[in-house]
């Protein structure tokens, strides 16, 4: 082969080796300041029986967080299953560790909660999690820093009207008077975290999952034949200055 050609062909494949690998060094530095509190509340079935749902979407939103660039450092991540691998889940545990997170990071904040709800709240092991508990959670350590709350539960739209603030995105997976679906012993997820970590990969901004999210969820619902509508919830603040992570 003609030595220029090689030269040249060999500069290009060199450049886009580079471009390729700033690219998602570029994505990572976007979340790797970021705190993260992921959680599972319950460790029972609607039947009660023990289940593994809510760990399980735990587990692997923790994991996609990870792809998106934030540190496993910033990433805590809690469980009221017994003997679970994480710390265990309580309003004062969680708070602590929003705290701590926040204090060494200065991005925005990521909370994830997966359970069963209540008219007035969210389950979190014996106790149910107030929205003015979770509020004064986000106001002493976020403050005013970007934030993503994801709250899967049953009327979970109940924490909207306490926690909408400017520099808020909140995503629940039901309104205040519905209940959610998926919450049977032989589900792997709830119906809601199954449809957000399924358009996880799809999506390009936490807006974006949010309203695909809602979109697959209806959808499911509606080829389950089950109902009324549980109706996931948005509101995005108009200060909210929520990174693209593509």
């Amino acid at each position: 082969m003609n030595p220029e050609i090689c030269r040249v062909f060999f500069s290009f494949l060199i450049a886009f080796a580079c471009l390729a690998c700033a690219a998602p060094g570029h994505a990572a530095g976007r979340f790797s300041d970021w705190a993260a509190v992921v959680v599972a509340g319950d460790w029972h079935a609607h039947d009660g029986t023990p289940s593994e749902i809510f760990d399980n979407a735990r587990r692997d939103v923790s994991a996609d967080l990870l792809t998106l660039g934030f540190s496993r450092a910033n990433i805590a991540q809690f469980s009221a299953r017994p003997n679970a691998p994480v710390d265990p889940a309580d309003a004062r545990s969680i708070g602590n560790a929003l705290w701590d997170l926040t204090n060494r990071t200065s991005g925005g904040c990521f909370v994830y909660f997966s359970s069963h709800g209540a008219r007035d709240g969210i389950v979190l092991g014996d106790a149910i999690l107030l929205p003015r508990q979770l509020e004064r959670m986000l106001a002493n350590s976020c403050a005013d820093r970007p934030t993503v709350v994801v709250l899967s539960a049953c009327f979970s739209g109940v924490f909207v009207p306490t926690l909408a603030a400017p520099n808020r995105m909140i995503l629940t997976a039901a309104r205040a008077d519905r209940t959610s679906f998926g919450c049977s012993q032989t589900d792997r997820y709830p119906y809601f975290d199954q449809c957000v970590l399924s358009v996880w990969g799809g999506a390009a901004d936490f807006p974006g999952l949010a309203r695909a999210a809602q979109a697959c969820v209806a959808k499911r619902e509606h080829d389950e034949h089950v109902g009324p509508p549980s109706e996931p919830q948005l509101w995005i603040g108009a200060e909210a200055d929520l990174p693209k992570w593509r």
